[in-house]
Parts: structure tokens; C-alpha cells; sequence
């Protein structure tokens, strides 16, 4: 297993992120999921954040991530929300109508570390999201 390091310390945290849409609204299809996916990964990199794993269903996002110690991870999530829920609402309109208010996220998320099950248990889990 290899770690991560930085001038102070060695460290392995892998995180689990499940984002749902507001109202469970099935709105996610491959074009937003994608363009989700890209708002993380610019976001990420400012708070030292490594995208590993991700796959969507019709209403939530499935991630896998590395984040170095320091990372603040509620202002991370905050500034990934309201960034994708702008920029997601802007650049595809016909989520607008299934959606009331500004919100294209739940307020709630579940953000847990992997430490209980292996990388590779999560990921197959990950990749399976979607499938009947």
C-alpha cells in the first residue's frame, strides 16, 4: 500500500462521498454526471483532494477520494456543492424544471472513510452503481 506525504507527516485518507439531488429528483445522466465530475476535480485540487473512483445513478453520485490531513473537508463540500449546483443549473436549463429553488443538491451528504472495508470492495461497489 503506498502512502502519501507531505513535508510533515505520512498518511493514507480515502473517503466515500455520496451527494443526492434535492427531491431524490432523478435528473443525473452521463453529460452532468461528467460535468460534475470535472467541477470536483478543479475544485479538489485547490484543497488537495485526488478523485480515484466515480459513477452516478439517476439521482446521486457515488465518489471515492484521497485528501491530505489538513483538508477542511466541510468547506470543501460546501464550496463543491454550491460551485456544481450553480454551474449545473447554468449549463444544463432543463434541470431548472424539475427543480424548485436554487438547490440542485440535498443540504445532507454521507461522507464516510474506507478504513472499514478495502479500496477494491468500495470501487467494485462504486462501479456497480447504476446497474439493474
Amino acid at each position: 500500500m503506498k502512502m502519501d506525504t507531505n513535508k510533515h507527516s505520512v498518511f493514507l485518507l480515502n473517503y466515500h462521498l455520496v451527494l443526492v439531488v434535492k427531491y431524490r429528483r432523478k435528473v443525473i445522466d452521463d453529460a452532468i454526471s461528467g460535468f460534475a465530475r470535472q467541477t470536483f476535480e478543479r475544485i479538489g485540487a485547490s484543497y488537495h483532494i485526488t478523485l480515484t473512483e466515480w459513477n452516478h445513478d439517476g439521482d446521486h453520485i457515488h465518489v471515492l477520494f484521497k485528501a491530505h490531513p489538513n483538508t477542511e473537508m466541510s468547506k470543501f463540500l460546501n464550496a463543491y456543492k454550491s460551485a456544481s449546483s450553480r454551474l449545473i443549473k447554468r449549463d444544463f436549463p432543463h434541470v431548472k424544471r424539475r427543480l424548485w429553488k436554487e438547490m440542485f443538491w440535498s443540504r445532507s451528504y454521507c461522507l464516510v472513510t474506507t478504513g472499514g472495508a478495502t479500496i477494491d470492495v468500495i470501487r467494485q461497489y462504486i462501479e456497480k452503481q447504476g446497474e439493474e
